[in-house]
């Protein structure tokens, strides 16, 4: 047996590598193109960036040789002033996806089954690999709402210990609603609910204000797309008392930057900026939905997000995206069996819209 083959898990071995999206430069030069030809619809990132205050304030840092507040101590008091909830129920990470890791890691062995609901963020099934964990996959139905009686069905043979949901769902753009959530949360499972997305559906605290009442209960939240901060990593779980005291224990020392603390203060302070850009990025949604299902080949899905997901009709989804990335515009294609007539597109600025419109146009 060879070395690496001793080595390495079996599981990781034989696990397919998560696909991230690419960054503009490296983009632009597998293109060809200038970095300010692309129209960058592909991530869901908030084109119009940080708050002034959270610039200022990593202009202004003076101690970035210092490692940073293990304890996320301003960080997290900001955030309890802001959600309502109690710092001990508050853990920061390195972006969401640290906190989808950290719940894995801490609660899933080898065998555990985890319940996940395609199409879906990629990165619950993915994590439970790592884990060495069983994903079992309970589809959402056509019109991509969820299963319920199939994921209760799923809960109790196969004794599933989490449970991972998102609103708005990524990349659907659908909301969950507190009936469903009521239902699924008298599982004895963790329920896991990512709103990374939750600033542009217009339903205030959404589910924040649900933990402490239910024990089974975590919700997690970004600042990559409301606050702009997607290039600094910075996420937090609002979680019930216990399961916040056990990720202490596991989660890493300095695991939050000084430079993403400081501009996640900052974009607390400067919310009002902030929410003003989400409010543009929902209307400018709002406006592209009709735009785009004026054409032909495309049949748009209502969102209470920042993309809109797209049938693509009387050609592939695949070549639509390549046509229009030899444009320069980005989009998000997915070649996954619920998804490949698909392509996401995000909600940007109207200038960026006009250059997808007019790429879409030359299309038809």
């Amino acid at each position: 047996m060879s070395l690496p083959a001793r080595l390495i898990r079996p599981v990781i071995a034989d696990l397919e590598p998560y696909t991230p999206i690419l960054p503009l430069d490296v983009l632009a030069a597998r293109l060809g193109l200038p970095v300010e030809r692309l129209v960058k619809l592909d991530a869901n990132e908030n084109p119009y960036g940080p708050a002034p205050r959270a610039r200022a304030a990593l202009a202004n840092e003076p101690f970035y040789h210092i490692y940073p507040d293990p304890g996320h101590t301003r960080l997290r008091a900001a955030l309890s002033a802001y959600t309502g909830q109690p710092v001990e129920r508050i853990l920061c990470g390195a972006g969401a996806d640290e906190l989808i890791d950290l719940i894995l890691r801490l609660c899933i062995d080898p065998g555990d089954t985890v319940i996940d609901c395609p199409p879906t963020f990629g990165m619950y099934s993915f994590d439970t690999g790592v884990c060495g964990g069983q994903v079992a996959t309970v589809p959402r139905r056509a019109d991509f709402s969820l299963d319920l009686e199939g994921i209760e069905r799923v809960a109790s043979a196969r004794k599933a210990k989490i449970l991972f949901l998102t609103t708005p769902n990524n990349p659907t753009g659908n909301l969950l609603s507190p009936a469903e959530l009521e239902q699924l949360l008298r599982l004895p499972l963790l329920v896991v609910v990512d709103e990374a997305y939750i600033e542009f559906a217009g339903v205030g605290q959404g589910f924040g204000a649900w933990v402490g009442r239910h024990e089974n209960l975590a919700v997690l939240r970004t600042f990559s797309k409301w606050a702009g901060l997607a290039g600094l990593r910075v996420g937090y779980g609002l979680l019930p008392e216990w399961l916040a005291e056990q990720l202490w224990k596991i989660k890493q020392p300095y695991n939050v930057s000084v430079a993403a603390q400081e501009a996640a203060i900052a974009s607390l302070e400067d919310r009002a900026h902030l929410l003003a850009n989400v409010a543009r990025i929902v209307a400018e949604r709002e406006r592209l939905l009709p735009l785009l299902a004026a054409l032909p080949f495309l049949q748009p899905l209502p969102s209470a997000a920042n993309f809109i997901l797209c049938r693509v009709v009387e050609r592939p989804a695949r070549e639509l995206k390549l046509a229009l990335e030899r444009q320069g515009v980005l989009v998000r294609y997915y070649s996954t069996p619920l998804l490949r007539d698909y392509i996401r597109i995000s909600a940007g600025t109207p200038e960026q819209s006009t250059a997808l419109l007019q790429a879409l146009h030359t299309l038809i």
